[in-house]
């Protein structure tokens, strides 16, 4: 949380500071610095966190495939900035693209260092190193932006980012590599490895393919709106996302053989996970313009339909992403691919009709697109797990009826109290939060006393220690 919160923080003084056509620049570059990630990785991360047993051959052939391949990619992006330039007919790119490429390079360092603290559940080290990291790329950042650096200040904060982050990692994870590099490991690893890679690459290009369709056909400042729209609305989803990713998946391999645990598991997750995700994106999306007026000024105004319906797309998102976790814990990475293959295809087939409807059709492919993945991933825990897209809906309906009734409420009320942006946002913020909190206090939701129960677990255990 402290991380997220630094990040967005740092995101609220930049947009400020900088133009919207800044983010557009940045936000172009997205997709190939993003596939260049995956590639890296080349899906032995989540192979060590899955696998019951690995060995520091396992682990150092990984941390030198990581490095080799992160130099290569660097070395790739390099070579074609000049073609990612005139895709989007911004000779500004060349530059841009050349000093990006080195996070490849920064992020292989230390990607082991915090793959093996994720299989080992030490989440304590990652947010100290995440937050400092954060802290530092954010001074630095913000120094440049008022210092009339433009586009450079976002440069130099993922550089910093991904720089600080590596060295902590090292500084305080004592793992270390050996001089190893085994074939065999590499072997055992790519057949549940290989098979993630694939559903990552299609996972990355799919989430940031509206940069060419935006980025080409509308411009740089209608990308910068549409993707600062979109990683605002993210923050929230990627934080649970990224504890589903970091406790689920581990904890979810450690039950792969008990089907009745393992699906208990999901239930809790969905549970827990709906009852804070759907008030949070329901709410945004009633309050998105006092949002984007308060905090990132009213030059960010045309951003506001776009956030309110990717806010909406963004209330299933945890689903998803249990489900596919679930999936990937008992070792079914090859159907786990097959589904992304099938899922992607529909939604890009979804995104180019969305894109002759302009800005706003890519907006609502993307509610579209996350319904019928829910549906498709939703099937498979139904053959393997018995629970399926309708006994998930009887986990998560209450909390999201109930968040859905407050949106409403607070939406009416937001159309006719005549007041400021700022006092819509913190007045109706905090009584739809009460009013949510009430409800679901007084209905007693099993989701409620399962969260309840884990913090009360949770406290026990620290007292204990």
């Amino acid at each position: 949380m402290l991380r997220y919160g630094l990040q967005f923080a740092t995101t609220l003084v930049l947009a400020r500071l900088l133009a919207p056509s800044d983010f557009g620049l940045i936000a172009m570059l997205s997709l190939f610095i993003g596939l260049a990630s995956v590639l890296m990785d080349g899906g032995f991360s989540a192979a060590l966190i899955q696998r019951r047993e690995i060995d520091e051959a396992d682990k150092s052939t990984v941390f030198w495939f990581n490095l080799c391949t992160g130099g290569l990619l660097t070395l790739a992006l390099f070579a074609a900035a000049p073609i990612i330039a005139r895709i989007f007919d911004r000779p500004a790119l060349v530059p841009l693209t050349r000093a990006m490429a080195f996070l490849c390079l920064l992020s292989s360092t230390g990607a082991i260092h915090s793959t093996l603290l994720i299989r080992d559940l030490n989440f304590r080290t990652q947010a100290k190193a995440g937050a400092i990291a954060a802290l530092v790329s954010a001074g630095v950042a913000i120094i440049l932006a008022s210092r009339g650096y433009g586009v450079w200040a976002l440069v130099a904060q993922a550089l910093l980012m991904a720089a600080a982050l590596s060295a902590l990692l090292w500084a305080l994870n004592p793992w270390r590599p050996s001089l190893t590099f085994n074939l065999a490991s590499l072997r055992k690893l790519l057949g549940f490895g290989g098979y993630h890679l694939g559903s990552s690459l299609l996972e990355m290009a799919y989430s940031r393919l509206y940069t060419l369709f935006v980025g080409r056909s509308f411009g740089a400042s209608e990308l910068g709106y549409y993707a600062n729209a979109d990683n605002t609305r993210m923050i929230p989803g990627n934080f649970l996302a990224g504890v589903i990713s970091r406790v689920a998946l581990p904890m979810f391999s450690a039950a792969a053989q008990e089907p009745l645990t393992l699906r208990r598991g999901m239930q809790l997750s969905i549970r827990g996970m709906m009852l804070i995700n759907a008030p949070v994106m329901l709410g945004l999306a009633v309050l998105a313009e006092p949002v984007i007026t308060v905090l990132f000024g009213r030059q960010w105004l045309p951003a506001v339909p776009i956030f309110r319906v990717l806010c909406l797309a963004g209330v299933l998102y945890p689903l998803n992403a249990i489900n596919l976790h679930a999936l990937m814990a008992q070792g079914h990475a090859g159907l786990m691919f097959r589904l992304e293959v099938t899922k992607k295809m529909l939604g890009i087939a979804f995104l180019v009709v969305g894109a002759w409807y302009g800005v706003m059709g890519v907006a609502w492919s993307q509610v579209a697109f996350s319904i019928v993945a829910l549906c498709i991933n939703a099937h498979y825990s139904a053959k393997l797990l018995d629970f399926g897209a309708f006994s998930q809906f009887r986990e998560f309906a209450p909390s999201t009826i109930a968040a859905a009734l407050v949106a409403v409420g607070v939406q009416t009320v937001c159309w006719v109290w005549m007041a400021t942006p700022f006092m819509k946002l913190v007045v109706l913020g905090g009584a739809g939060a009460l009013v949510y909190l009430a409800v679901i206090s007084l209905a007693r939701l099993d989701a409620l006393e399962d969260v309840a129960a884990l913090f009360w677990r949770a406290r026990l255990s620290r007292q204990d220690k």
